[in-house]
C-alpha cells in the first residue's frame, strides 16, 4: 500500500478544478455529486493509496488528534462498509490484535479483519459481535448514521439513537481505559446522554476532521479512558 500523506499535504494538492459536462440523463444533484467527487483531494488520495473510501482519512485524522490506534489493539468497527476505517485499524495493528467489523451492507473481505453483515439494531447483533471477540475491546468506533431526511434536527435525533445503541454495546465490551468514538451530527451528544458518557469516561470531546466535508453536519464524539 502506498505511503499516506498528512492531512495538510493532501489539502495542499488542490489544483485546477475539474469540470463536469452536463447530461440530460443525469439529475442536477448527480452532476453536483460527481463534480464534488472529481475535485475532492481526499477521494484522489484514497484511490492512490488503495483505501476503500475517503472516510479512511477521517479516522487517520482522529488518530492524529487523539492518538488511540496502535499495535495489538482489539477494535470493533460499527458501520464498517465499505471498509475504509477497518483498513486503517488493521494497518495500525501491524499484524497483531483483532479487528471486527459490522455493517448492514456487504463489505468485501479485508485481510486481518473479521467482517459480518448484520443490522446493528437487530436483537442478536451485539451477541454476535461479542462472540467474535477474544476478550475485552480496546476501541469501539462507530461511523454509523441513519439515512438522512434533509431535516437537520430529525437526522440528528435518529443518528443519536444509533450512537446510544453503540454506547450501550461499548460499555459491555470495553476494557478499562478503553475508547469510544462515534459519528454524531451538529449538536453533538447532548443533555443527559452526554452526562452519562462523561460519568463513565475520563475525557470526552467533539472533533470534526478536515477530511469531513465542510458542508456536512457530521462531527465525532471521542470518549477516552473508560472507567469500567
Amino acid at each position: 500500500m502506498a505511503q499516506t500523506r498528512t492531512a495538510n499535504s493532501i489539502m495542499a494538492k488542490r489544483g485546477l478544478a475539474v469540470k463536469v459536462k452536463t447530461s440530460k440523463y443525469r439529475k442536477k444533484s448527480s452532476n453536483q455529486w460527481l463534480l464534488r467527487q472529481l475535485n475532492d483531494p481526499y477521494v484522489a488520495e484514497a484511490q492512490r493509496v488503495g483505501y476503500r473510501s475517503r472516510a479512511a482519512f477521517k479516522l487517520i485524522q482522529l488518530d492524529e488528534k487523539f492518538k488511540f490506534l496502535g499495535k495489538g489493539k482489539t477494535i470493533v468497527d460499527l458501520g464498517c462498509a465499505p471498509g475504509g476505517w477497518t483498513q486503517i485499524a488493521v494497518q495500525r495493528n501491524k499484524g497483531t490484535g483483532q479487528v471486527v467489523g459490522l455493517d448492514i451492507l456487504p463489505t468485501e473481505p479485508i485481510e486481518g479483519a473479521t467482517l459480518i453483515q448484520q443490522d446493528f439494531t437487530a436483537e442478536d447483533a451485539a451477541d454476535k459481535l461479542k462472540a467474535l471477540l477474544n476478550g475485552k475491546a480496546d476501541i469501539v468506533m462507530s461511523d454509523m448514521a441513519a439515512n438522512t431526511t434533509g431535516h437537520q434536527q430529525t437526522d440528528h435525533l435518529r443518528t443519536i439513537a444509533l450512537v446510544e445503541l453503540a454506547y450501550d454495546f461499548a460499555k459491555d465490551v470495553l476494557a478499562e481505559g478503553g475508547i469510544f468514538i462515534a459519528k454524531v451530527f451538529k449538536g453533538g451528544a447532548e443533555g443527559e446522554f452526554l452526562k452519562e458518557i462523561k460519568k463513565n469516561f475520563a475525557k470526552v470531546a467533539h472533533f470534526k476532521p478536515d477530511a469531513s466535508r465542510k458542508t456536512s453536519p457530521e462531527e465525532y464524539l471521542v470518549a477516552i479512558g473508560f472507567r469500567g
